[in-house]
């Protein structure tokens, strides 16, 4: 199972409360009040991890609570304080809270700009925070209240219904239609080992595979699944898949060049471009190169066509099949991320995730 939206509800725990009592001791009659305060309730806390890859975990876990905090004691010792509630979920989770508490739905908007972006290896967030603890009466004594019998209970806890949503980070981006041949790349240039079959959406949710360069250099590549016309609208599962390239650093657009599915590879490719420009006209704007694959089968005058209509954009021929093209790629694919990477330095307006420096 992969989830990568989840509405939860999250509840800190409460503080102790303080405690009423006097010191009894031989000797000592007049020992006054010495109650103790209670113990601090237990936070919420998101957590990014990259062992992480989805929001399985809190689909049999939708109700997040914290402990609460011990109750003071006599002597004037104060309760414990609660542990946190530590929750791990995926780098690249946006938080947002939904004060209404409604239905989590995939045409719903989402309700509230985000409360948080986990963009980062272990980064924190404390998603609600624990209660303080009640005072014990040796807070309330007096020089004319000698013997108090007040005490405070502890504070409730934060809570809230949230909304997390998952956006795949990654170096790069497979972005083409169905079976156009994205999961048989990912596993030729990297170790993932995602699901192929010869039937359009064997792919249903996002893979992330790592190419590993000359020179100990890596990147991540992320295999979106398949795009359909109408993707914008949130048509198929448009939505569900768009979104996880905004992350993305580069697209790389995969094409069927031999036009086995009875497609025309440059109506794909407009296609493409076209419904990712009306999700978000930011993503459009970002390096986009062309990996024509299917070369194995008769698709030479496709890959002419395909240059002549899109002459400044670099295309490289592959059969992911056969394993052809592969290294062109990987070299191709090295010089795209510095080109971009030192692009994005320049504007100061994306971050590379890039594991280690690419170098050639």
């Amino acid at each position: 199972m992969f989830v990568d939206r989840i509405k939860v509800f999250a509840q800190a725990g409460n503080g102790g409360r303080g405690c009423v009592s006097f010191r009894r001791e031989k000797f000592v009659p007049k020992g006054g009040p010495d109650g103790g305060d209670g113990g601090r309730g237990g936070d919420v806390i998101l957590r990014a991890d990259r062992h992480v890859d989805n929001l399985t975990g809190l689909f049999y876990e939708p109700l997040i609570k914290g402990k609460s905090g011990g109750h003071g004691m006599g002597k004037k010792m104060h309760g414990r304080s609660a542990p946190a509630k530590i929750v791990k979920v995926p780098v690249g989770t946006i938080v947002y809270r939904d004060e209404a508490g409604t239905t989590v739905s995939k045409d719903r908007e989402l309700p509230l700009q985000p409360v948080v972006d986990l963009t980062e290896e272990n980064q924190e967030f404390v998603l609600c925070g624990g209660g303080k603890g009640g005072k014990g009466n040796v807070h309330f004594k007096s020089s004319r209240n000698r013997a108090p019998i007040q005490y405070t209970e502890g504070e409730e806890g934060e809570q809230g219904h949230f909304l997390l949503e998952l956006h795949t980070i990654a170096d790069a981006g497979l972005v083409g239609y169905p079976n156009a041949g994205k999961s048989t790349l990912l596993r030729k240039i990297s170790a993932a080992r995602p699901k192929v079959a010869p039937y359009p959406f064997t792919t249903l949710h996002p893979n992330i595979g790592v190419v590993e360069f000359s020179e100990y250099g890596r990147a991540t590549i992320a295999d979106i699944p398949g795009l359909i016309e109408g993707a914008h609208r949130n048509l198929g599962l448009g939505h569900d898949f768009l979104r996880h390239i905004t992350r993305c650093h580069l697209l790389l657009f995969v094409v069927d060049a031999a036009g086995s599915e009875g497609r025309n590879p440059i109506e794909d490719l407009q296609n493409l471009r076209r419904e990712i420009d009306l999700y978000d006209p930011t993503l459009s704007q970002r390096p986009w190169f062309v990996i024509a694959n299917k070369m194995d089968l008769p698709a030479r005058e496709n890959l002419e066509a395909l240059r002549k209509r899109f002459p400044s954009i670099e295309i490289v021929p592959v059969s992911a099949m056969k394993g052809e093209g592969i290294e062109e790629l990987k070299t191709a694919l090295a010089k795209w991320l510095i080109d971009a990477g030192e692009e994005d330095r320049q504007s100061e307006n994306r971050h590379l995730h890039l594991t280690r420096p690419v170098e050639l």
